[in-house]
């Protein structure tokens, strides 16, 4: 939702109200649990998310191949087909294979593929779209649905408490895409990171750095607000079944970049100790951080902060940014603008060419072209 305020045409204001992650909805046939309010009033969903330690099983080929496949058996097990509905399926088996060009008629003009027409409205709804089922648990059923979960193994479900729409102040008790891309690349590079401590930055869910405990030796997920740290933390508890015995360690810990110093107060929930900060500042070879560049501010207080920790560092370290180009139409540019991403790009290079006698940073990007272990819609903004 988005109001427009009304002031001087050249000087509007707009006020997101909500903000709503679409991983979500990406998880068709999924049950989306709700187990309860948070501190704030809003309500808090569990998700189960699939490791597809089988690659070839979660291409976006092998999905479509398998969504055709299971219409085709729909409408097979329907009323004959008309002439017209088997040009329908037809066109569909064409536009998964080569694509949109393949519903372009004569003059280039896109040919919609309709449903059958001898469909009933349920039937037609059963075609359109897979279906989401919300279940709202009571309190004490948390268990209601551990039996359908039951023959899946330990080792291959993540599972995330998250919300599924906040303010932009609390973004980060939602699932986002780039931690997902993050998560995939830690999946496939899994011999990169064994053994490794890692810091990551505005951690959210937790849902990277519980992808990260599975190899790393100990990963301090960091973020801000306790209500949000809260959920981090129970999220890993929740998955303390895919860290192998004796190893992989993920702490929970505040950081706030907007403040020099790390929080010591020992009455504070989440607080480093000096130990930990030691320890940080001794064996840090790898931070991380996945869609944290939606607010300039932020972004950059976030590369003081990146600044600060390498110039403390003991050991070289490695920083992996993913990050979702929103694209978005401006009436100061008229056009189609991503300003978030590109005053990341350029902190990125002030990051690069900044003139430090202790320091040395390089950037470069990584192509996209490894495996896919989660589902979601990997799409070429990421």
């Amino acid at each position: 939702m988005v109001d427009v305020i009304e002031e001087e045409m050249d000087n509007c204001t707009f006020k997101s109200d909500t903000v709503l992650s679409d991983v979500h909805l990406r998880c068709p046939n999924k049950r989306h649990l709700m187990v309860r309010l948070n501190a704030v009033g809003q309500p808090v969903f569990l998700s189960y998310f699939k490791i597809l330690w089988n690659t070839e099983d979660s291409t976006p080929e092998k999905c479509v191949r398998e969504t055709t496949t299971k219409r085709e058996h729909q409408y097979r097990s329907g009323d004959e087909l008309s002439d017209q509905d088997r040009n329908n399926l037809k066109k569909e088996r064409e536009l998964n294979s080569e694509g949109v060009e393949a519903l372009l008629d004569d003059d280039g003009d896109l040919d919609v593929v309709r449903r059958p027409r001898r469909a009933s409205d349920l039937e037609a709804g059963d075609l359109l779209r897979d279906r989401v089922y919300p279940v709202i648990l009571m309190k004490g059923e948390d268990d209601a649905f551990e039996d359908e979960e039951q023959e899946r193994t330990c080792s291959d479900v993540v599972k995330i408490e998250h919300t599924m729409a906040t303010p932009l102040e609390d973004v980060g008790k939602q699932v986002w895409r780039a931690a997902f891309l993050l998560a995939d690349y830690i999946l496939f590079k899994r011999d990169m990171f064994r053994c490794c401590s890692v810091l990551e930055l505005g951690g959210g869910t937790g849902i990277t750095s519980i992808i990260m405990g599975t190899v790393a030796k100990r990963v301090y997920c960091t973020d801000i607000g306790e209500d949000l740290l809260a959920m981090c933390e129970r999220n890993v508890a929740l998955n303390k079944h895919l860290m192998e015995p004796g190893r992989g360690e993920v702490k929970v810990k505040e950081l706030d970049w907007l403040k020099d110093e790390f929080c010591t107060d020992p009455g504070a929930p989440y607080s480093w100790s000096e130990e930990e900060i030691a320890d940080l500042h001794d064996h840090c070879t790898v931070i991380m951080a996945a869609d944290v560049f939606y607010d300039d501010d932020l972004t950059d207080a976030l590369f003081r902060m990146l600044y600060r920790i390498t110039h403390n560092l003991r050991n070289s370290c490695t920083v992996y940014l993913a990050l979702e180009k929103r694209l978005n139409f401006t009436l100061r540019h008229m056009d189609v603008t991503c300003e978030a991403y590109n005053h990341f790009r350029n902190t990125l290079n002030d990051l690069e060419n900044l003139q430090d006698r202790k320091m040395k940073y390089t950037a470069e990007p990584i192509k996209l072209d490894f495996c896919q272990f989660l589902v979601y819609e990997r799409i070429e903004q990421l």
